[in-house]
């Protein structure tokens, strides 16, 4: 072993993380910084790239503070980042072009209709395994490229990089060496061919998007290059002990919800996970074949050891984000609420569904015109009330993915589930509950930091994968079904009753727009 850390960078939707495992796979520090999107009109999500970026190395510096870590320290670096939103950039000076745009934002909606009325949906599908949606990044490349004076004449140039979160990670933490991403994170852009494995070149000409902009995709566990000493030297470290030492490997890129399922052991085809996050997203290994099931997306896992892994999922936009809406904006919750406690006290029966369709409904009922609805109120709903929903709205969710999985033929014998709301008891007896499955619970629940870091320490030396992956998996709560059956078909019929409205409404809405 050459340092006593292996470091994951987690970046999410909210928050950017740093992560320090030992030799053990036991974490030893942690750091974590607020990521806040700009909202600079109604239906666009943006991030600012250098604020992202001063984000991470602020939780990298205070992370290695709080174990006394100085960058020779550190064996090898893995990073996991939230997918599909989109940064350019000058090669050449680093600099972004634009505000980055987030995977939720809907500033591509006029591009996404374009190309769905060229025919281009079942395409994407059946080459990328995802579906012409504003989700996606190859709408956001594409908006960019239009939207942008100048951006065009210079990307067809070649001055300009395109990337995820990940590859805009990478290129600053390799001082602008590497402009890389993996396949994993490669197969959520809508640009990549799922059984090529690369680009896929019909495509960027349909959308008219120079491959000379794109990074090149690779194994998850390829070298993504070296850590460029300023980048750790400058932040933490007894000056005594010298500068970073040259030549910190970054070993392993992984797509956030790929991470997850890595770290929580799904490696056998139809096991699956769940993780609570901003969205939640549950992830089925398909082992080597793309998996097509109506309402869910078919991406690439990871490529290790030369072998690709695939994986179905669906994807549910406002999970964690809804309690965070609660706190941060109606006010429903304070700073330091405990969650469970305060939904808790509503009871069980308070009638109310919250259908928390923000920037509208995904898998698997893809409707973007969808808004948030909430059903069921009285004079007697309380604040509470609404806490309870929305912690009930994120069981809801997944319920609906896993009736769709199982529609398909597919059906799951038990959840294991991560995140940090999976820590909430409530969500997750509520979960098994309404599923009629236990909900299986680690007990350790950053299994995406740790999985990113156990493929990084792998390319080390550190570990054998997956062996020792299984091996550091332990159960701490199996939450087995309580409620009575008709108890439960009485709570979903409601659920799905609400859910009809909301996608009737967006219907109707859709169609006066046509007819005006």
């Amino acid at each position: 072993m050459t340092g006593p850390y292996v470091m994951a960078l987690d970046e999410g939707s909210t928050s950017a993380r740093a992560v320090l495992v030992d030799a053990s796979g036991r974490i030893a520090a942690e750091a974590r910084s607020p990521v806040v999107p700009k909202r600079p009109r109604r239906g666009w999500v943006e991030l600012d790239p250098a604020a992202l970026w001063a984000a991470q190395r602020s939780a990298i510096g205070r992370a290695m503070a709080q174990v006394g870590a100085h960058p020779s320290d550190v064996a090898a670096v893995g990073i996991t980042t939230h997918r599909e939103s989109v940064f350019m950039w000058d090669r050449a000076t680093g600099t972004p072009v634009h505000d980055g745009i987030m995977w939720m934002s809907h500033q591509t909606d006029d591009i996404v209709a374009r190309w769905r009325a060229a025919g281009l949906d079942a395409e994407s599908r059946a080459r990328t395994g995802v579906p012409v949606d504003s989700f996606f990044s190859a709408p956001k490349i594409a908006w960019l490229l239009e939207e942008v004076p100048g951006v065009r004449a210079r990307a067809e140039a070649g001055e300009l990089a395109v990337g995820t979160v990940d590859t805009w990670l990478l290129w600053n933490l390799t001082g602008g060496r590497s402009h890389l991403t993996d396949h994993g994170e490669a197969s959520r852009t809508a640009l990549f061919n799922l059984r090529e494995l690369d680009w896929d070149q019909h495509l960027l000409d349909a959308y008219g998007i120079p491959r000379s902009l794109l990074p090149q995709a690779v194994p998850s566990d390829a070298g993504f290059g070296e850590v460029e000493p300023g980048v750790l030297g400058g932040l933490v470290g007894d000056p005594s002990r010298g500068a970073a030492r040259a030549g910190i490997p970054v070993t392993a890129v992984l797509a956030d919800q790929q991470a997850g399922m890595f770290g929580q052991a799904c490696f056998a085809p139809g096991s699956a996970k769940n993780t609570y996050g901003t969205a939640s997203v549950l992830t089925v290994n398909s082992g080597g074949e793309v998996l097509d099931v109506e309402g869910m997306t078919s991406s690439a896992a990871w490529t290790v050891g030369g072998e690709t892994t695939y994986e179905s999922e669906g994807v549910v936009f406002h999970s964690g984000q809804t309690l965070q809406w609660l706190r941060d904006d109606l006010k429903v919750l304070r700073e330091g609420d405990d969650i469970e406690a305060v939904a808790r006290s509503a009871g069980d029966d308070h009638g109310l569904h919250l259908v928390p369709g923000f920037t509208g409904l995904c898998a698997p009922h893809w409707e973007h015109g969808a808004t948030a609805h909430l059903v069921g109120m009285t004079l007697e709903t309380r604040p509470e009330h609404l806490v309870r929903a929305g912690v009930e709205s994120m069981a809801y969710q997944t319920r609906d993915v896993l009736v769709g999985y199982a529609r398909s033929g597919m059906e799951l014998t038990e959840l294991r589930v991560d995140g940090g709301a999976a820590g909430n008891d409530l969500l997750c007896q509520f979960q098994a509950d309404i599923t009629g499955i236990p909900v299986v619970r680690p007990d350790e629940l950053e299994r995406t930091a740790l999985g990113v870091a156990y493929l990084a320490g792998a390319g080390v030396g550190w570990w054998k994968t997956p062996d020792d992956v299984e091996a550091s998996w332990a159960v701490e709560t199996t939450f087995e079904p309580r409620m009575s059956a008709e108890r439960r078909e009485e709570l979903c019929a409601g659920w799905d009753d609400a859910v009809a409205g909301v996608v009737d409404a967006a219907a109707r809405r859709a169609a006066r727009r046509t007819a005006s």
